[in-house]
């Protein structure tokens, strides 16, 4: 098999890492992986901060809910959605900057920077690394802004944390094939019964591991999307200059 697709289909969340540092010129091809992926017309509108030290490490696992792999880590990367950037580049030619007061800029901000944050995922499973992308840091934007330092029309949307693995994670199953891939329309036929044959797949998992107290995946989504999940996104979203369609 092809080692790149080979490496995209192994993905796996690691989160144990090894007290070992990561090298100038790897940690460099990841950043390099993730400044050359695509944006929207060219809007390069995604940048990322790179946190080595261990106290600020220790401080985003604590905002981000607790996940000490964070602080393990030797490496952090925050990436932020950025328009900042596209409103200094439209000042210097007098133009005036109103894509940020629709939600439709945050859904292409919140793409490009996806697309990143694969794109580095990748190039650090390709040098030997681990990682596991945090989503935690949207439970305390505020406090990451201020973290960071973060001008308005940014936002912290994600992170990342990397490094050289002591406990490989096991390889989750997902739902059936069918769930995901969709030929020409959406197919709702069977997704129930198919997503209850999965729950039991899971369970199975769980025990195969050995992990107390494993979920099955209904419960495992509904122990979020019963609630707002992180409901300080959008008053931080609007203190940071952005808007929404009236």
């Amino acid at each position: 098999m092809n080692p790149v697709i080979e490496t995209l289909i192994n993905h796996r969340s690691d989160r144990s890492y090894l007290d070992k540092a990561i090298p100038d010129t790897v940690l460099d091809n990841i950043i390099l992986s993730a400044y050359r992926a695509p944006t929207s017309v060219h809007s390069q509108q995604v940048s990322v901060i790179v946190t080595r030290d261990k106290a600020t490490k220790a401080k985003i696992a604590e905002l981000a809910g607790g996940q000490p792999w964070i602080a393990q880590a030797p490496v952090f990367i925050t990436f932020v959605l950025d328009m900042h950037k596209t409103r200094e580049a439209m000042n210097l030619i007098d133009e005036q900057h109103i894509a940020h007061e629709s939600i439709e800029s945050i859904v292409s901000g919140s793409t490009d920077v996806g697309i990143a944050l694969a794109s580095a995922m990748a190039a650090a499973h390709a040098q030997g690394l681990g990682v596991v992308p945090i989503g935690g840091m949207r439970r305390s934007p505020a406090a990451f802004i201020e973290l960071f330092e973060l001008p308005p029309l940014t936002f912290p949307l994600v992170g990342l944390a990397l490094g050289y693995v002591d406990r490989p994670a096991d390889l989750k199953p997902r739902l059936p094939m069918s769930t995901f891939r969709h030929e020409e329309k959406y197919q709702t036929e069977g997704m129930a019964e198919k997503i209850g044959a999965f729950n039991q797949q899971l369970e199975q998992h769980w025990r195969d591991i050995q992990r107390d107290g494993g979920e099955n995946w209904s419960q495992t989504v509904a122990n979020y999307y019963k609630n707002i999940y992180f409901p300080d996104v959008l008053p931080a979203l609007l203190k940071q200059g952005f808007g929404k369609d009236k």
